[in-house]
Parts: structure tokens; C-alpha cells; sequence
């Protein structure tokens, strides 16, 4: 079958009237709070925010990195049953156990152990390779495990020095708010 621009637009407008029929809308009006300790209304701020973070984790050393790593780490397996309480009364979908689970492994996530430059020679000389950052990056939290997405996500672009921009499903967005909070009073 072959879509055209047509069927394609009337699809979106479909998916979009039952998506507001449903509440699952995430611009509803219901916001989850205002650029209080890493979570914002809208998009601009968020970005605004994550840029002047990224420039300051910049001049930090790596050793914050792995500082910060290490709380989130820690906070997912200590508050592991609790947040993962949390999440599943939001969703409403998957396995209290799943959710427990998800947060826990959150700890053997790599991070710094994977940002060591590396030297090769050879008949055609060196090759050095380093690692650097690429800037603020856009991530989208599905709803089945939004906050151990979101952690993950933090734990790997963190070590390379990025930092995130988070848009948690509608139906995950509280979790996923909760979680940022608790990580950037943390850190």
C-alpha cells in the first residue's frame, strides 16, 4: 500500500482526536511544574536550561561526572521499590516486579568506564581516538519504564559530558518529573 501525503495527514488527525479524547494528550493544560530543579513547562526553557548545563558540566572535571553518576545510581537501587511503586500507580501498565527490576539495574549501567581515550599504531602512523561531547540532546521516555529510560539516559550522556532534554510519555510524566527532581537535589 502506498501512503500518500493525504492518507498520511488523515491518519495524524485521527490519532490526534482520540488521543485528546482519551486525556493522553501531554499539552492538556495539566502542566507538571514550572523549571523547578530540572523540570519545565515547555521546551524552550528546558533547552535553555540544559544548554547552561552543558557549559558548566564543560569546565567541570570528569571526576563530577562520575560524582554524579554515582548518586543516580545509588538513588535508583536505594529508592528502587518506592519509585517503582510510584511509576506503576501512574501507568497502570507492566509488573510492580518489572519496575523494581529496572531501577535496580540501573547501577550496572556503563558509564565513565567507557570515556578512556585510546592509542593505536601502526604502519600508516597514530590514531588517537577521544571522546567528546556532542552538546544538549533530545530524549523521549516511553510509558511502560519512563524514570529507569530516563536514568539510563542520564548515566551514559552525563559520562560523555552531553546533557538531556527528557519528554516523558503523557501517561509517565509525573514519575519522570519526580525523578529529575529527586537526581538534580541529589547531585
Amino acid at each position: 500500500m502506498q501512503a500518500t501525503e493525504q492518507a498520511v495527514r488523515q491518519i495524524v488527525q485521527e490519532v490526534l482526536s482520540q488521543l485528546s479524547r482519551n486525556g493522553a494528550n501531554g499539552s492538556n493544560g495539566h502542566s507538571v511544574s514550572g523549571g523547578d530543579w530540572g523540570v519545565f513547562n515547555d521546551v524552550d526553557s528546558a533547552v535553555k536550561a540544559a544548554q547552561a548545563g552543558f557549559e558548566q558540566l564543560s569546565r567541570a572535571p570528569m571526576a563530577d561526572r562520575a560524582k554524579a553518576i554515582e548518586i543516580v545510581k545509588s538513588m535508583c537501587e536505594q529508592q528502587a521499590e518506592e519509585l517503582g511503586r510510584l511509576e506503576f500507580e501512574e501507568t497502570k501498565i507492566g509488573r510492580l516486579d518489572h519496575k523494581i527490576g529496572k531501577l535496580k539495574v540501573i547501577r550496572s549501567v556503563p558509564g565513565m568506564e567507557f570515556m578512556k581515550s585510546e592509542a593505536v599504531s601502526g604502519d600508516h602512523g597514530l590514531t588517537v581516538t577521544e571522546y567528546a561531547p556532542f552538546g544538549v540532546i533530545g530524549a523521549i521516555t516511553p510509558v511502560t519504564h519512563s524514570l529507569p529510560t530516563l536514568a539510563a539516559n542520564f548515566v551514559n550522556m552525563v559520562a560523555a559530558g552531553n546533557t538531556v532534554v527528557v519528554n516523558p510519555h503523557p501517561s509517565g510524566k509525573k514519575i519522570a518529573a519526580e525523578g529529575v527532581r529527586r537526581f538534580s537535589k541529589a547531585i
